[in-house]
């Protein structure tokens, strides 16, 4: 086991403490267990408060004291949160009449007083001791956070990013909570005399266990597992002139970063959202003008140089393995041995075509939730491109698979046809050589892939990360397959799905 890290902080008013509890926040997550140690009137609810209204959202949050009611929970935005004060247990056997034995899955738990319940404690948590300093102020405070057993990782990370924070001259912003994404990838907004940042946290991991020929599924599909591919793709990005964040300040070593603010303007309105026609005219130029390029392969990164992943038929194929690995079995259908290997074995054959076409730059989730409207310039920079870590060298097709079947919003066919012409409009303007059958093949062909893919990873970020939500897209994505199905170059794909794939449940 971890030997304990502790580090010691000054809070010299509740502004700082509420600065250091956004600062863990962004490093916790659900299973994760902070006891709060210290006095009567040292801060501790102060404290748990501080975390609760950051990760709410709501600096106005009614956050009591579970003084009485020993118990507090919050359905928050990113997960539960679970707060207890055990002043007034007097047998640890009382803790599982309050839900607090077993501690409850998948809730970020705050406990007050754990002395109280020592030996119900957990092994991996974080103690954060509280203590008066009134040399200081009135409301001066001394926190020495400890991790104990896995969460001593997590305190030396707090360390790290506090260092970063203060070197970089944002220690003392206030922090406002973003929402994330599928990721391991953390964010929040830090506001300092009227000027806004984002802060970027993206530690060094992998997305799984290594099962895919001893590698993680990051590792075997060329998923980012650091902050370094972002940093070397953003200003690869920016040299193309296309509008990426610019980054002003950088902790390769821990995956910190600090970077321009695009704001949320984003290129979809309405409830249920659809797609804004001038916006994704301007996306669909991005990815038109992009493609036109001759791009580098390897760009430079810190006196070094990033050679982009080529997104090969191994890569590929994984991908598409996540339908059968997590979606089938959900919908009680899982494939015989037999019926697996015509799967690959069809896929392998069908992929030849896109792995054999010209290559560029694939952004991978060039969609919605990524692209912000920058109404204030000019062309194809009015779109900003926020998630792009993931860049791998690829068919051409593929980002605007991505952008016209959006995963996360209905893009109507007529509309998806629409843009799709207006991209092939603008490439063979730029190119004479270039085959609008050819390309509406390979786009028919990275659709099938692509959400095929989309499939699998909904269920397994359902079933594996505890992220229901996701769901609710599936019957979007088999939509956007069955449309790509119809090409007659996927006949006998089509037969098989039909014959082996149910669709998703309704109502998911």
């Amino acid at each position: 086991m971890s030997a304990p890290t502790t580090f010691p902080v000054a809070l010299h008013n509740e502004t700082a403490t509420a600065q250091l509890m956004a600062d863990l926040a962004l490093l916790v997550g659900p299973g994760d267990v902070i006891t709060l140690t210290g006095d009567l009137g040292a801060g501790k609810t102060a404290a748990a408060r501080a975390l609760i209204r950051y990760l709410a959202g709501d600096d106005e949050l009614e956050v009591p004291s579970p003084t009485f009611t020993l118990v507090q929970g919050y359905d928050l935005p990113p997960f539960p949160v679970m707060h207890a004060d055990l002043y007034r247990v007097e047998d640890e056997g009382e803790l599982e009449e309050i839900g607090l034995s077993p501690l409850p899955d998948a809730t970020l738990v705050l406990i007050e007083w754990p002395e109280r319940a020592p030996s119900a404690m957990p092994q991996d948590r974080i103690d954060i001791i509280l203590t008066h300093r009134p040399a200081l102020g009135s409301n001066a405070r001394a926190a020495d956070i400890t991790g104990y057993g896995k969460a001593a990782a997590t305190v030396a990370r707090l360390k790290a990013l506090r260092e970063f924070l203060d070197a970089s001259g944002y220690i003392d912003a206030t922090r406002k909570r973003m929402a994330g994404d599928a990721s391991t990838r953390s964010y929040a907004r830090l506001l300092r005399d009227g000027e806004i940042v984002i802060l970027m946290n993206s530690p060094q991991r992998p997305d799984g266990a290594a099962m895919y020929n001893g590698k993680s599924y990051s590792a075997a599909v060329h998923l980012a597992e650091n902050v370094k591919p972002f940093v070397a793709i953003d200003e690869g990005l920016r040299a193309q002139g296309i509008s990426a964040p610019v980054i002003h300040h950088i902790d390769l070593d821990h995956g910190f970063l600090i970077s321009e603010d695009f704001g949320s303007e984003g290129v979809i309105e309405g409830d249920p959202p659809r797609p804004i026609s001038e916006r994704y005219e301007a996306a669909t130029d991005v990815l038109a003008v992009l493609h036109g390029k001759t791009l580098p392969e390897t760009l430079p990164l810190d006196g070094q140089s990033y050679a982009i992943p080529i997104f090969d038929t191994e890569a590929m194929l994984i991908e598409i393995g996540l339908m059968p690995e997590w979606y089938l079995p959900d919908r009680n259908a899982p494939l015989s041995d037999e019926k697996r290997a015509e799967f690959f074995a069809m896929w392998r054959e069908l992929l030849k075509k896109p792995l054999a076409a010209p290559k560029t730059w694939i952004i991978r989730d060039y969609h919605s939730p990524n692209l912000i409207w920058l109404a204030d310039r000019a062309g194809i920079a009015r779109v900003g491109v926020i998630d792009f870590q993931d860049t791998v060298l690829g068919p051409k097709s593929y980002d605007v698979v991505s952008l016209l079947q959006d995963a996360r919003i209905d893009v109507p066919e007529n509309i998806e046809l629409t843009l799709l012409s207006r991209y092939i409009k603008a490439r063979r303007a730029d190119d004479a050589g270039f085959d609008p059958a050819g390309f509406a093949e390979l786009y028919a062909i990275m659709s099938a892939q692509r959400n095929t893919r989309l499939l699998g990873t909904f269920a397994r970020l359902n079933r594996r990360d505890g992220k229901p939500h996701y769901l609710r897209h599936q019957p979007r994505i088999w939509t956007y397959l069955q449309r790509s199905l119809a090409h007659p170059t996927l006949e006998h794909l089509r037969d098989w799905y039909l014959a082996n794939v149910p669709p998703p449940q309704s109502g998911t």
